[in-house]
């Protein structure tokens, strides 16, 4: 009898327990915006839920004073190195008016389509109606960055000669990335080649590989390939490891990736941070405050005169007064989880990535959101959730997105940046010299993640910025 009780007991429980993991994790994914929208929609349709005015602790419910954070919510021990970490009342240290928060700086090429980015560059050469049809051409390029259009048609269509119209194709494969816009994947490689002559081993032959040896490139015959050459075979290796380290075939892809279109991340501008991480004021051992906004002015409960009401209800409302007192008390559980696994996370992150909160994108660890699940026993897509959508103000101001603290390749990219902040003006550095300087500062990185990375910054290939310095 016992048994059959514990059995039924438990699986009356098993409902609840994945109602309240699934809202849990809908909770963590959402901004302090976000999650303020959501508990207004809650107030307003559940008589059970309360919102208590004035200054409260998120966590436990204890009035504060003014300026005052709990003293028993925060998360931090007795040792001054470890991070100060707590769920800050709507009242916090920010100011939306006041000039804090200065978004950081994102590329426009974040929310700028492939052909938009490419027309942007070759505009200035072209001639108005020039324009017109390298607009409609780009816009039928495919996945990979080659053309699908027809030539002919096309210059029937604008009524100029097809000269004109492959003039403009040219135009365009020449811009960044190199090769988008090519009819098929061995122009593009040509077309790349083109602008890569002077670091090739033998351009001739490269050519001759694109163009006839392909097959024997692919699956690594290189003996048949010199023979194809009339080379030796470490000359065809070396034309091999050319051709595979810095040609793609499909521009698009390989240069252009996610990284130029819109993502489901951080929007690039935010009018209030969801955490606001601080030096602790009044004290030399440069401990971190970590806030972790709570959206609303006063304490969230279930409302004690409801509770009293409902052991009175009427027979036509006692079952859906019910219902009302358990999603509100559910909403107040998870809201709790929700806060406590984002507590959590900031206490590691305010550690490992220290260094780059105080100095710099130069100075962050690669992290990811697996090791960091690992640390904090939780699965991966709980700090994808917790990540997503989500912004932090530095304490230089500046605000960025959560995610970028899981970015293993910006102290690469800065590195990158600077070096170019400093090229010869007249003889912009190639992506190949770009990757040796980097490997003798200790980024060994090959030439195609150079252009990748140099695409992330919005930074033209060699050939265009001394276009451009001229």
């Amino acid at each position: 009898m016992a048994l059959q009780q514990g059995y039924y007991q438990s699986q009356s429980q098993r409902p609840q327990a994945t109602a309240h993991l699934a809202q849990t994790m809908s909770l963590l994914g959402l901004n302090s915006q976000e999650l303020n929208q959501e508990i207004e929609a809650a107030l307003a349709e559940n008589p059970a839920l309360e919102l208590v005015e004035g200054r409260h602790c998120p966590g436990c419910g204890r009035s504060l004073r003014p300026g005052a954070y709990c003293p028993t919510c925060n998360s931090a021990s007795g040792l001054d190195e470890e991070p100060l970490v707590f769920v800050a009342p709507s009242d916090s240290s920010y100011s939306a008016g006041s000039g804090q928060g200065l978004s950081e700086e994102i590329p426009n090429a974040d929310t700028e389509d492939l052909p938009s980015y490419v027309l942007r560059q070759i505009a200035p050469d072209l001639e108005p109606n020039e324009l017109e049809i390298a607009a409609r051409l780009l816009t039928s390029l495919n996945e990979d960055g080659l053309l699908t259009a027809d030539l002919q048609a096309e210059a029937r269509y604008s009524m100029v000669p097809v000269t004109t119209v492959e003039s403009i194709t040219d135009l365009i494969r020449h811009a960044d990335p190199i090769g988008v816009g090519a009819l098929n994947p061995t122009q593009a490689l040509l077309t790349q080649l083109e602008v890569l002559a002077d670091e090739a081993p033998d351009s001739e032959l490269c050519a001759r590989t694109i163009q006839e040896g392909m097959a024997f490139l692919s699956k690594r015959h290189y003996g048949e390939l010199a023979q194809l050459l009339g080379t030796s075979k470490k000359v065809a290796e070396e034309i091999a490891d050319f051709i595979t380290s810095n040609l793609n075939p499909y521009p698009a892809r390989a240069y252009w990736g996610n990284q130029r279109t819109a993502t489901n991340e951080a929007p690039a501008t935010y009018q209030r941070p969801d955490l606001i991480i601080r030096e602790q004021q009044g004290t030399d051992s440069g401990r971190l405050v970590v806030e972790v906004t709570w959206p609303l002015r006063g304490l969230l409960r279930v409302n004690p005169l409801f509770q009293e009401a409902l052991k009175e209800a009427p027979g036509d409302k006692a079952e859906q007064w019910k219902i009302d007192l358990e999603q509100a008390s559910l909403l107040i559980k998870c809201l709790a989880q929700r806060n406590h696994t984002i507590v959590r996370l900031m206490q590691i992150l305010a550690v490992v990535q220290r260094d780059y909160i105080m100095a710099g994108n130069a100075h962050i660890k690669p992290l990811t959101r697996s090791s960091l699940a690992d640390e904090l026993g939780v699965h991966e897509s709980t700090i994808s959730r917790a990540v997503s959508g989500k912004s932090v103000q530095l304490p230089n101001n500046k605000i960025v997105p959560l995610s970028q603290f899981f970015d293993r390749s910006l102290h690469i990219r800065t590195a990158l940046k600077e070096i170019i902040k400093d090229e010869p003006e007249q003889k912009p550095l190639s992506d190949t010299k770009l990757a040796k300087l980097l490997a003798k500062e200790g980024y060994k990185i090959a030439r195609r993640t150079v252009a990748k990375y140099r695409n992330m910054e919005g930074i033209l290939p060699a050939h265009l910025r001394k276009a451009t310095a001229n």
